[in-house]
Parts: C-alpha cells; sequence; structure tokens
C-alpha cells in the first residue's frame, strides 16, 4: 500500500516509517528537516514541507493509498496553531485529491468520555496539558468534520520503550494506573493495522497496555 506519513522525523513517526517498510508499504515520509530522520533506507520517498503549505501538503497526498499523522507539539505550554492548520490541509487535500483514508494519533485525555479514566486524567492533566489536549480536540474536530474516512487512535504516555505487541483497544477501555504509558512501537504498529482492517471507521480507540 502507498502511505504518506507526517510527523515522520518524530519519535512515533520513526516506528511508523520502520515498521511500515518491514510490512512493505511504499513509504512516503513528509518531513520539515530530512536530516532528523534517522532512518537510512533507499525504500522511502522523502518529501521536504511543512504542513502550513497547502500545495506541498497536496502534492504529497496524491496517489496515495492511506495517510498517517504522528504530527507532534513544539511544546506542551502553548497552543500549536501551526500543527491545526497542517491538519486542515491535510483534510483538504485528502478530500480535493480523493485520498480516503487517514489514521491520526491523538491523546487519551481529550474531553469526550474523559471521565472514564479516573481522577489523575480527567482533573489534573487537563490542567497541566491544557493546551495539548485544546489543540488535538480542535484537530479532531477538523477530522471528524470532514469527508474521508478516518480512525483517531487515543493515546496515553508515550515512552521510548521496546515492542510488545500486548495491548488492548477499544473505545472505551479503561486502565487501573493513574498514569497510564505505552511504547511509541506498539502504538505504530495499532495505527498500522488500521490500514487493513474497518474495526474503527470513523471511531475512536483507546490504546491502554
Amino acid at each position: 500500500m502507498k502511505i504518506l506519513i507526517f510527523g515522520a522525523s518524530g519519535a512515533t513517526g520513526h516506528n511508523l516509517v520502520s515498521q511500515a517498510i518491514i510490512q512493505k508499504h511504499i513509504v512516503s515520509a513528509f518531513v520539515r528537516s530530512p536530516s532528523n530522520l534517522k532512518i537510512d533506507s533507499d525504500k522511502i520517498r522523502i518529501v521536504k514541507g511543512n504542513v502550513i503549505d497547502y500545495e506541498t501538503v497536496a502534492n504529497a497526498v496524491t496517489n496515495q493509498d492511506a495517510v498517517l499523522s504522528a504530527l507532534g507539539a513544539s511544546g506542551p505550554f502553548r497552543r500549536d496553531y501551526t500543527l491545526i492548520t497542517g491538519v486542515q490541509n491535510i483534510t483538504r487535500a485528502m478530500m480535493e485529491r480523493g485520498v480516503r483514508r487517514f489514521i491520526y494519533q491523538s491523546y487519551l485525555g481529550v474531553k469526550e468520555d474523559r471521565r472514564e479514566l479516573g481522577f489523575v486524567i480527567n482533573y489534573i492533566l487537563p490542567i497541566v496539558l491544557r493546551n495539548i489536549i485544546l489543540d488535538h480536540e480542535a484537530k479532531e474536530s477538523i477530522i471528524v468534520n470532514s469527508d474521508i474516512d478516518w480512525t483517531i487512535v487515543r493515546c496515553p504516555i508515550l515512552t521510548n520503550g521496546s515492542f510488545t505487541g500486548s495491548y488492548r483497544d477499544g473505545e472505551h477501555v479503561t486502565s487501573t494506573s493513574l498514569l497510564p504509558a505505552i511504547s511509541r512501537a506498539d502504538v505504530a504498529e495499532f495505527m498500522l493495522k488500521q490500514l487493513a482492517d474497518d474495526k474503527y471507521l470513523d471511531k475512536k480507540p483507546r490504546i491502554l497496555r
């Protein structure tokens, strides 16, 4: 499958790219700085650009079978409107270029259904991570209101731990941990699995250990 990965030079993006190559996908990696993509492979097409540049995004989206986003904010203490514009550009380009499948990495602590996840996620993290949560909620709204086939993957705290393949997923799956965490490698595997599975089409699954 021909897939385009936004945020490919980030920690989760690296896992998406490396696992996608192993799975024999035809990978295009969208990055601002190609030197930050520390994967040396002739099986990757590098697309240099900024997500706020619509034409670059649209050209990258053209002729893809699916798009994945692991775009991450530059920091937790202020809103990152660049990424909100980026998601607007991605969804617009997909609709205009006829690319249907979009898999977006979001955050577990968004307000919708957050009450199911315990005191810390429901009351503490919304204060500490207020800006990140507001950004994800804005981007989720753009995606949900677009005319594409989306899956929004809501993740807990991400770690650089090794791949385990041992996790639970579901729209209302919960955790007994106060601060649940999962490895980026496991998140990447779950996101890539959605390419061949319609179980979570137009849904917002959580992924937890």
